[in-house]
């Protein structure tokens, strides 16, 4: 089977062609949203994995996936307002919800467990960090931002850099929020919890990771297919 990418592709392009292969750039820590604009073969390097193994490992998992990989096709071909409000209904709607049923969990566990797990302090820090950011962020990208955008396809508009430099500032936001989740991924050992972890604990980690995947796919969907629909020809 040819495969639709190799080791000179783009990151976040496999991602776009395959999206079952963030999974495995997950795994290897590679980062396929916010620094997904960099070749596979230069991205395996940075994390010292060895890019013929991971290519190898990305067409054995295409070949058992390959209907899939028309998900993801479709947002880059669907219209704009399309594409907003698909991130709005399935990203921005499920986090505020995810956000707001996971906290008192995150809290109860520092409390409960912190003592002998002080890695759940920070991990309690961390969340409350990134949970203020996501929140301000989305409530900007739907108040102002998106209206914003969706704009932009008039020729005639007489704000478009200024339209512009919100996009460039919410994808700053994103490598923020994206350094705290690895900030979270790395204080809690890759989200594996210890031996003596009750269930809540287990559960706290399980739901982070799942926000993580969630949260990359959302900044995915903006950095890497909406947003640069907008930056072709415009000033820097």
């Amino acid at each position: 089977m040819q495969l639709p990418f190799n080791e000179n592709t783009l990151v976040r392009d496999i991602v776009n062609v395959f999206p079952k292969s963030s999974d495995i750039f997950k795994k290897n820590r590679i980062d396929f949203c916010c620094g997904g604009n960099i070749p596979l073969e230069q991205a395996a390097a940075e994390k010292s994995v060895n890019v013929e193994g991971l290519i190898t490992e990305l067409g054995e998992l295409f070949a058992k996936n390959a209907n899939s990989a028309e998900d993801m096709e479709f947002w880059t071909q669907t219209e704009s307002a399309v594409l907003v409000k698909h991130i709005q209904d399935q990203y921005h709607r499920t986090l505020e919800e995810e956000l707001k049923l996971l906290s008192p969990y995150v809290t109860k566990v520092a409390r409960v467990h912190g003592g002998n797990h002080p890695e759940l302090v920070k991990m309690h820090d961390l969340f409350y960090e990134l949970k203020k950011e996501l929140l301000e962020h989305t409530a900007k990208e739907d108040a102002t931002v998106f209206p914003g955008l969706l704009t932009l396809d008039d020729p005639n508009l007489a704000n478009r850099e200024e339209v512009l430099d919100e996009i460039r500032e919410l994808e700053k936001e994103h490598d923020h929020a994206g350094s705290i989740i690895k900030e979270l991924r790395d204080v809690t050992g890759d989200f594996v919890p210890p031996m003596d972890a009750c269930g809540t604990y287990r559960l706290v980690y399980k739901r982070l990771e799942m926000l993580e995947e969630h949260t990359f796919m959302h900044i995915h969907l903006e950095n890497n297919i909406l947003f640069p629909r907008y930056f072709e020809g415009a000033t820097a």
